[in-house]
């Protein structure tokens, strides 16, 4: 039976793999417009943002626009960037994870697409926003889901190097290198075909030897071993769909992009080029529909560490992003942090021009895709009110145009959980959701 099954999925997505890449044709009718994808895009820059109260110095670098919301709100000069965009975008003020808001304020990027409580003794995370919708329709491209971030692999707990975390809440680690992204998406592999056939026959080998050899040891150990136990198997099971994954793909060519303006050998030493191409990276990824979720994590949490951490410094900017995050309410700091603020929505809006502008049905790629920008903290170390913002997702029930202001009961959870439902993902809940956020929907 399982071999049919494997036989059966492998045919399926061979057959459909061939015209994943074609963008959608006139030709094919109205009547393919509801088959067409729905993506989910999230994007986390650490440390919170520039808010001074209104009226005070540097109000005008204030993320949020300043009243009391509504359609006919202004962007202060951190997000002006955005106007063009502002009938696709909802800038939504008031939401944080309930649960978070008691947490050390270094240690939020771990659960903002969980809404996880990590403490002393649990660190343990829960499933992250982005892998429920990779699991849902994660089948139907070639990548399950693109997770990035400028430090790359993991991190460490509550210091994580990646927003993504799959079932069991286990890190999935993050890519960080252009041109390793650009080969593994769209690169031409140099190896013969039954080169690659071979080793993702032995990997399978092994695979089934592991299976065969837990059984065993399971049986041999305590309650909390088999619960560690179960976690690597859990580990084992992901290796095994990717390699399952790997071999029905294995003869469907790679789409064909043009990758000039990519700043492939950009490092963290060039900014600007180097967040452009991550940008860049997920556009093609959604463009060539390689994959339908996309994660990038600007930097994390480690202050001492992290390598992002120098890039306003190599902009120009007098400290780095935890000092600014710092001093934001010292002289010049509501200006200072506010100017990096400025270069993150623009590379943000940058990016929602390429989406906007590719025409995807009767609509743009941007339209049917949910795309969601923000940070876990507020002011430096604060948990609460966290600056984010919506965007796209017209074409599949999201109203935007609008400064939102939310009461601090309403749990980030909800908002996830409304991205999801509006992505067709199949769930009730997320976390310690209460309901669906009607106001972004139209």
């Amino acid at each position: 039976m399982k071999k049919s099954w494997h036989f059966n999925r492998r045919t399926f997505l061979r057959g459909a793999g061939a015209s994943l890449g074609l963008p959608f044709l006139e030709c094919m009718g109205v009547e393919k417009a509801a088959t067409l994808p729905s993506r989910f895009c999230s994007i986390y820059f650490p440390y919170g943002a520039s808010l001074a109260k209104e009226g005070a110095e540097g109000s005008n670098w204030r993320w949020f626009p300043n009243g009391e919301g509504g359609r006919d709100f202004q962007f202060n000069d951190s997000l002006k960037s955005l106007e063009v965009h502002r009938d696709d975008i909802t800038i939504i003020e008031g939401l944080s994870h309930l649960k978070v808001r008691k947490m050390g304020g270094h240690d939020t990027a771990d659960t903002f697409l969980t809404g996880a409580e990590l403490k002393p003794g649990q660190l343990k995370n829960t499933v992250s926003a982005d892998q429920i919708a990779a699991d849902a329709f994660g089948a139907s491209t070639r990548y399950r889901s693109l997770v990035l971030s400028t430090d790359g692999g993991v991190g460490e707990p509550t210091r994580s190097s990646t927003l993504s975390f799959g079932r069991t809440g286990q890190p999935i680690p993050a890519l960080n290198k252009p041109r390793i992204i650009y080969d593994r998406f769209f690169g031409v592999n140099s190896d013969s075909l039954n080169r690659q056939r071979r080793e993702l026959a032995n990997s399978a080998s092994m695979l089934d030897l592991v299976y065969e050899h837990s059984k065993t040891v399971r049986g041999k150990l305590g309650k909390q071993d088999q619960e560690k136990f179960d976690e690597y198997l859990e580990s084992v099971r992901s290796i095994e769909k990717r390699v399952e994954r790997s071999e029905s793909w294995l003869d469907v060519p790679k789409p064909d992009v043009d990758p000039t303006g990519l700043f492939l050998d950009a490092d963290e030493n060039t900014p600007a080029e180097y967040i452009s191409t991550m940008y860049d990276l997920m556009y093609l990824a959604f463009q060539t529909d390689s994959t339908r979720v996309a994660t990038y994590q600007i930097g994390n949490m480690n202050g001492a560490t992290s390598i992002a951490g120098k890039f306003p410094e190599l902009l120009g900017m007098p400290k780095n992003m935890h000092g600014l995050a710092h001093g934001w309410n010292k002289k010049g700091g509501a200006e200072a942090l506010g100017k990096w603020d400025q270069f993150l929505a623009q590379q943000l809006s940058r990016f929602l021009d390429r989406m906007k502008s590719t025409s995807e049905g009767t609509g743009s790629l941007l339209d049917r895709t949910v795309v969601l920008y923000g940070t876990s903290n507020s002011n430096t170390h604060n948990n609460n009110n966290c600056p984010m913002l919506t965007a796209g997702g017209k074409a599949i029930g999201l109203r935007n145009g609008q400064h939102l202001k939310l009461g601090q009961e309403v749990p980030m959870s909800n908002l996830l959980l409304t991205l999801l439902q509006q992505i067709d993902v199949p769930v009730d809940s997320f976390s310690d959701s209460t309901q669906a956020l009607s106001e972004i929907l139209s």
